[in-house]
């Protein structure tokens, strides 16, 4: 059963309920690593391992994303700053009990490549909340290991 959530925008990752917040460095520049996040939905199953399918709509605002599991999210884009930001909010779900959920990436460019900083903000009923804590350890390592397979893929496109 599909379930429509509440909409939210950008200020929801600093506002939301319930914040899980994770960063990782790499070496591929800011710019490569917004194209991988913004511009090449479709890719994201190749380097992180939970999509499924990653797949545009609406002429590239929206996503229409499936986790293996069988999870469906219906996404809005709600903000792109090309080599420092990508949102999107989840529209529509199949996971009960969610009210509203954003998600948040930040790029910023280091000495050596980049940081990556992914926030998940969310709204839902309390137990659940507190299901989504105790799955912070295991969400740090599924981010982790798929930005850093992203940044493998990436120095293998440019190498000569």
């Amino acid at each position: 059963m599909t379930r429509r959530l509440r909409p939210v925008e950008l200020d929801f990752a600093a506002s939301a309920p319930l914040r899980l917040v994770f960063s990782v460095e790499v070496t591929a520049s800011p710019r490569a690593v917004y194209r991988a996040l913004a511009e090449d939905v479709t890719g994201w199953p190749s380097w992180f391992t939970a999509v499924a399918r990653a797949t545009p709509t609406d002429g590239g605002a929206g996503r229409e994303i499936r986790l293996r599991g069988g999870v469906r999210l219906a996404e809005t884009i709600v903000a792109t700053q090309p080599g420092e930001l990508y949102a999107y909010r989840v529209d529509e779900t199949n996971v009960p009990g969610l009210r509203a959920l954003l998600e948040e990436w930040r790029i910023t460019a280091t000495a050596t490549g980049t940081r990556v900083r992914w926030t998940f903000a969310v709204d839902a009923p309390a137990p659940m909340r507190g299901v989504m804590r105790l799955g912070r350890p295991g969400m740090g390592v599924s981010f982790r290991g798929a930005v850093r397979r992203l940044d493998r893929i990436l120095a293998r496109s440019t190498a000569p």
